[in-house]
């Protein structure tokens, strides 16, 4: 089945010298020439001291692409220029690609966002929730677990390398591992034996919500994740380099990072996307390339349609988009990622509210980053999609989400 995907993949490549998006002019898109090439001055200059490898930016508005460069090299030892198509694990950029599966089925009627989980995986029902994270103390949950619960981190369930914890010590510690450790249904059977952390619907808390979300997605069309998303998005979408393994003759394309983290010295490496996962987690097992994902990020922003192919309608990207973060909820979105101080939530990414401080942007602007050095934004008002791709699953990866985006929005003059 997996030789069929990736062969029905290719019938679907670009040309090889074809740009994701349409080249436009700068100046007619609103950027300065002169200030875009900050961005090449600062990415030389970080490369040349050692910092990151390399990375690929890719910038459209108004549909058409202002900028779109490599720097550097693919490789962390830096002998193989980096070149535009290079691909990426994308860890929680895999996310959004999951709710979009979702809402696909939802428009089909198979599923309602406020449908308990237990509609699809009955094996969790009857929750528990832990008292003070003590899975020796539990109370029942008050209602059930939901879709919107999975697909906005208010399940209860968490991330056991997301804390302390004595529960945080029983879940696993993340989406990659679970994937090494876990098939799907051993995943969802390991998931039933732990009570959750908080109580469904009131605590925003990143978790495996939409690892589960994916099996949810996988019950539903009785397919691989992969071969799902593949069908109702990569394909229609010419994604072409995006999937859940890097074929073989691909693999000199997979950026990896310096050996070790240039801010603390650590041993550092890639192989997400180098073997198959035992299932296709839906919240971080991906891969993918900055022209790929520009594609699925300007649908978005076209209100779930590109280039004639219809993914989702307009209502629900605005539903995806929308913050869902109401006052009974605990909002924790700022302690997860650090720069989203007063930012919403909507289905599986931030939503920027009024005020909300995160560099520069406007309100009603969505994103979601990934561990391994990959970022993506939509900027509504701007007419602007982003996204920024390094192998730098370091701390300076914080570091690039912001000075990707001031270098972003300093170049926009009108």
């Amino acid at each position: 089945m997996r030789k069929l995907l990736l062969a029905s993949l290719v019938a679907f490549a670009l040309p090889a010298a074809a740009d994701p998006l349409p080249r436009g002019n700068p100046q007619e898109l609103g950027f300065s020439a002169a200030r875009l090439d900050r961005i090449r001055t600062t990415m030389e200059a970080d490369i040349a001291r050692g910092q990151m490898p390399g990375a690929v930016i890719a910038i459209a508005r108004r549909g058409q692409f202002a900028y779109f460069e490599a720097f550097g090299h693919v490789d962390g030892a830096r002998t193989r220029p980096m070149p535009r198509d290079a691909i990426f694990p994308i860890a929680s950029m895999t996310k959004p690609m999951t709710a979009v599966a979702m809402l696909t089925l939802l428009e089909e009627g198979r599923l309602a966002l406020t449908d308990p989980v237990t509609r699809v995986l009955p094996e969790l029902g009857n929750r528990r929730v832990a008292v003070a994270g003590n899975p020796e103390n539990t109370v029942p949950a008050a209602r059930p677990i939901t879709l919107i619960d999975l697909s906005r981190h208010t399940s209860g369930i968490t991330y056991g390398g997301r804390g302390t914890t004595a529960l945080h010590r029983l879940y696993p510690a993340s989406s990659n591992s679970s994937a090494r450790e876990f098939d799907s249904a051993s995943f969802i059977a390991r998931l039933a034996t732990l009570p959750l952390l908080h109580q469904p619907g009131t605590v925003w808390d990143y978790s495996l919500s939409n690892d589960v979300l994916g099996i949810v997605v996988e019950r539903l069309t009785e397919q691989r994740l992969g071969e799902a998303m593949a069908q109702r998005i990569f394909r229609p979408l010419r994604m072409v380099d995006t999937g859940f393994v890097v074929p073989e003759a691909d693999r000199a394309r997979y950026a990896t990072p310096l050996p070790n983290d240039p801010a603390t010295g650590q041993p550092q490496s890639l192989t997400t996307g180098l073997s198959a996962p035992r299932f296709d987690c839906g919240g971080g097992c991906a891969v993918s390339t900055a022209g790929d994902y520009i594609r699925f990020a300007q649908m978005l922003l076209n209100g779930g349609t590109l280039d004639g192919q219809r993914i989702l309608s307009r209502a629900s990207v605005a539903e995806m988009t929308r913050d869902h973060m109401h006052a009974g909820i605990e909002n924790n979105v700022a302690g997860t990622e650090g720069n989203m101080v007063n930012w919403g939530f909507g289905l599986t990414v931030g939503v920027r509210r009024e005020g909300g401080s995160s560099g520069l942007g406007n309100p009603g602007m969505f994103s979601w980053n990934g561990a391994f050095g990959t970022a993506m934004w939509v900027d509504p008002r701007e007419q602007l999609a982003v996204v920024f791709m390094a192998p730098t699953p370091g701390v300076l990866r914080q570091y690039y989400r912001r000075v990707i985006n001031a270098l972003v929005y300093q170049a926009i003059m009108d």
